[in-house]
């Protein structure tokens, strides 16, 4: 299985669906970065993605986006392949 990692906070609905998306299709093991909790790592994700709202998921070390951008890829049929590598 591949490894998940989700820039979340703890109130973040968008960040609940993805989590329950993601564990749908298999996946056990998120590592969740908090940045409600450290506040500095949110300038590493913005550096990273270029975005400033999460989720910002990472599959395999692959960044895939958001919520909206991770069921965009599960409606057309490609997340299961990037889970099962």
């Amino acid at each position: 299985m591949a490894t998940i990692i989700m820039y979340s906070t703890e109130v973040c609905p968008y960040c609940i669906r993805a989590e329950q998306l993601l564990k749908r299709r298999g996946v056990t093991e998120i590592e969740k970065i908090r940045i409600d909790l450290q506040p500095e790592l949110r300038i590493a994700m913005v550096e990273k993605t270029g975005r400033r709202t999460v989720p910002q998921i990472f599959i395999d070390g692959l960044h895939v986006g958001g919520y909206d951008d991770l069921a965009a890829l599960d409606q057309a049929g490609e997340l299961n392949a990037l889970l099962a590598k």
